[in-house]
């Protein structure tokens, strides 16, 4: 079969091909993943009146000149009506935002505001702004006036934060997490200049609110079937849903997207990602040791800690210690406990019953092997 002529394909697959390939042309991005992701959320602004929320993008990285500032500057020009900022106070930005059919809030520089305890702490109400904007129905009272009257501010609005470093676990979890990092040598890509490539862009944005414009009641009406579920699906809604507008490969890779950059972000929390990797670890142990009905503590730290791939053997000087597995496993309510093995002695220990809930919630099924055989104990 010939390839399909460009040319014959849907207007919105040609329109997002080609905000896509504008994004690669001016941004290393981490994955082919996330520049699907954020070309499908700089299309998404332009329908936000018909989302029920509002997906963050969380374009962050571990230090300067990773590309976030630039990123942020390409869809600025591609999205709806783009209201950019890099330190203002809440009340100046619900005020901005408030109406029927609000910007697109783009703030960079975000880790001068959320980037220390102490300076998160001055700024509560803006992360409380901006976790309330991802959903309708969230407003912020004021009161204003000579007569003190109660007034209401709508804080719903499309964001794209970028910073140093994570964003508050609250605003993490309502965002399309974009995790740059810096250019290798050979990675190359085109200058951005002011007054030619953003008027290119901004041509190009014409066109997709044109094409988005008459697709309101039906973007409304959409329920996409998601890879994803809660929070997650709240957020990916309007980015599955614009693609599945768009038609062509846009439903497909769109799906892949999601489920690849959530489940990297599942993995992840205030220990980098260790209270969950604990967990699929020790299950790992269990399975290879012959499921047994119990396992020493010292027995499991000896596995975790000779793993070469795995961080354990550098968690201290001396390794994850019986202190420090108790800290990983303490959110999930998991506590070593006294117990007898079939030698007769008894010592400190676990049971794989203890882990049976925290596995099924936060660890992909385990495939089945045939050298994992149920055992009376080690």
């Amino acid at each position: 079969m010939d390839a399909q002529d460009p040319d014959e394909a849907p207007i919105g697959e040609q329109l997002l091909d080609e905000l896509r390939a504008t994004i690669r042309r001016y941004v290393v991005m981490p994955s082919e993943e996330a520049l699907t992701a954020a070309t499908l959320w700089a299309a998404a602004t332009h329908l936000q009146t018909a989302w029920q929320h509002a997906p963050r993008l969380a374009v962050v990285g571990p230090l300067k000149r990773c590309g976030k500032s630039r990123l942020l500057e390409v869809l600025h020009e591609s999205v709806h009506e783009p209201l950019i900022t890099v330190s203002a106070s809440a009340a100046a930005i619900f005020r901005s935002i408030d109406g029927s059919n609000p910007p697109t809030l783009m703030v960079d520089e975000i880790d001068t505001i959320f980037g220390s305890a102490k300076v998160a702490e001055k700024n509560e109400e803006m992360r409380g702004l901006l976790n309330a904007g991802h959903s309708r129905n969230r407003p912020t009272l004021r009161v204003s006036g000579p007569n003190h009257e109660v007034q209401k501010f709508s804080t719903y609005a499309m964001a794209a934060l970028a910073g140093i470093g994570d964003l508050p676990d609250t605003l993490m979890d309502r965002s399309v997490v974009i995790r740059m990092r810096r250019r290798l040598d050979g990675e190359e890509v085109a200058p951005w200049r002011n007054g030619r490539d953003d008027l290119v862009v901004q041509e190009l944005r014409e066109r997709l609110a044109a094409w988005l414009g008459g697709l309101h009641e039906e973007a409304r009406a959409l329920e996409p079937k998601l890879p994803v579920e809660d929070r997650a699906a709240d957020t990916w809604e309007p980015l599955i849903s614009v693609a599945d507008l768009a038609g062509g490969k846009w439903p497909r890779i769109s799906r892949v997207a999601c489920k690849v950059m959530t489940d990297y972000e599942s993995g992840r929390d205030g220990d980098g990602g260790l209270k969950i990797r604990i967990l699929t670890d020790i299950r790992r142990i269990f399975a290879g040791e012959g499921n047994p009905s119990a396992l020493r503590t010292g027995r499991l730290l000896e596995l975790l800690n000779a793993d070469p791939e795995a961080p354990w053997s550098e968690h201290s000087p001396r390794g994850l210690t019986p202190r420090g597995l108790q800290i990983l496993l303490d959110d999930y309510g998991i506590r070593s406990a006294n117990r007898r093995f079939p030698d007769g002695n008894q010592a400190k220990g676990f049971a794989p019953t203890q882990f049976a809930d925290a596995w099924s919630r936060y660890c992909p099924p385990d495939k089945p092997t045939a050298e994992a055989q149920p055992a009376t104990g080690a």
